[in-house]
């Protein structure tokens, strides 16, 4: 890619996934297997900063997912240690709906730290709506930020109406609403979480699958400034995912607002 068309704007990348070394291997090929499709790289942290300085990424939300409840500390550990040793990075925590203790989950996040919580209800296997996840949220509103996945066509543990029902329950919960919504799901998501306050959505593993013209109707319908860039790495290329975000035809006010300036907004970081 021609560096001047990037170098114009500042960019984060408000998606990415790391994996300690000795395990990055294997957990890189886990998501591979479970979305059945190749990885485009691994999921090694400094692999990560290796991909987005080609396109000049100065941040990255990073963050990883417990699959279950004994792995929560070590993962909160983790990206808490490498957001210290990687100063681009701001670290999402992590728990599981079956965690025996989520008040201290959460308050580990938050010692560490940390700058909200991720959760991939179809990795972890709970509905994300259940009465053992809203404790979750009962914890986090008004404190920490929820990074959720969403959607899925053959599971509906994060299905758009799922998403709503979060939004619904704690209304003054901070959601980001990954893959526009809906991965796979996007009439859906677009029926269901359209016009709901303080949801917000990545456009990661969405620009793939749809058009152009759609995705750009699907982020105008949303609110330009509720939209973020992410690269959903290891899965996809940096460069790929930029070329095909500014196909979407925005203008340079609002590509910088969605590569970078609404996600800066969204966890209070200087504009």
């Amino acid at each position: 890619m021609n560096p001047e068309v990037y170098e114009k704007y500042e960019i984060i990348d408000a998606h990415s996934h790391i994996f300690p070394d000795k395990i990055a291997d294997t957990a890189t090929d886990s998501i591979g297997h479970f979305y059945d499709m190749p990885m485009n790289n691994r999921g090694f942290s400094e692999k990560l900063i290796e991909a987005g300085s080609r396109i000049g990424v100065k941040k990255y939300l990073v963050c990883s997912t417990a699959t279950s409840p004994r792995q929560t500390n070590n993962i909160n550990h983790f990206i808490a240690q490498e957001c210290e040793k990687h100063k681009c990075f701001y670290g999402f925590g992590t728990t599981h709906a079956d965690s025996e203790d989520l008040e201290a989950d959460i308050e580990q996040i938050i010692s560490l730290g940390l700058h909200g919580v991720k959760l991939h209800p179809d990795f972890q296997k709970f509905n994300a709506d259940s009465p053992e996840a809203f404790r979750i949220y009962e914890l986090m509103e008004g404190r920490l930020p929820l990074l959720i996945h969403c959607g899925d066509a053959r599971y509906d543990y994060s299905a758009p109406f799922r998403i709503k029902s979060i939004h619904d329950n704690f209304p003054k919960l901070q959601i980001l609403a990954a893959h526009l919504g809906g991965y796979q799901q996007w009439d859906e998501a677009e029926k269901t979480l359209a016009g709901l306050e303080n949801v917000r959505f990545d456009v990661s593993s969405s620009l793939a699958f749809i058009t152009p013209e759609r995705a750009a109707a699907l982020v105008r319908k949303y609110g330009i400034e509720n939209c973020f860039f992410g690269s959903d790495f290891p899965m996809w290329s940096h460069e790929d995912e930029l070329m095909r975000f500014l196909k979407l035809g925005f203008t340079e006010k609002e590509n910088q607002m969605i590569l970078a300036d609404n996600f800066k907004a969204f966890l209070g970081l200087e504009v």
